[in-house]
């Protein structure tokens, strides 16, 4: 079993705790009074691989240093913001700051696209910064779909797994490289044209 930690990072009533519940149980609760910071933790086969994983849910009144606490815990971060409240939206800049620059697995989540009445935030607008933070994007509703739900959370997992894993040593890689070039060199050299 592979350990995978998450971060779900947003301002209040962005859906945080709401998206949490639903990859776990696959239902949606509309309501939660959430004070304490809460770890969900479950077992997801992604690409015939058993992953452990671990997803940390923060109150929105948490400290500076408590939230880098945290950060220095997770391998993969999930920011989420609501199309229905731009603070939520213009909260991501921060947020993305705050996560130190070697951790890479980051994807941007839109939520509320059921919402489309109360939008304060377009989808153009969610790509772009998307593209400026340098990470994934995927708009969704929690409330109306727990598959995409679970492809996000899927998507970060893939991210993170693929950061944990190690690069090919760079000296054993040119090496295979110069070998396999010198060993079809000679047997062009030998070949009767």
């Amino acid at each position: 079993m592979v350990p995978v930690k998450l971060l779900i990072l947003g301002a209040q009533n962005t859906g945080k705790t709401a998206l949490c519940v639903r990859f776990i149980t696959k239902r949606f609760i509309g309501e939660y009074d959430h004070k304490t910071e809460v770890t969900y933790r479950c077992s997801r086969t992604v690409d015939q691989e058993t992953v452990d994983l671990e997803i940390l849910d923060l109150p929105c009144k948490n400290s500076v240093a408590s939230i880098e606490s945290s950060i220095r815990w997770a391998d993969g971060f999930l920011l989420l913001y609501s199309i229905t409240q731009r603070s939520s939206f213009l909260e991501i800049p921060r947020l993305k700051t705050l996560i130190d620059k070697t951790k890479q697995s980051l994807v941007l989540v839109a939520n509320k696209a059921d919402l489309e009445v109360g939008r304060k935030v377009t989808t153009e607008e969610g790509q772009r910064l998307a593209k400026d933070l340098g990470c994934g994007f995927r708009e969704l509703s929690v409330a109306e779909a727990v598959l995409s739900v679970e492809a996000v959370i899927f998507q970060l997992i893939r991210l993170t797994l693929d950061q944990q894993r190690p690069l090919p040593d760079r000296r054993s890689y040119m090496l295979t490289v110069r070998h396999a070039l010198t060993r079809k060199l000679t047997r062009s050299k030998t070949m009767q044209w």
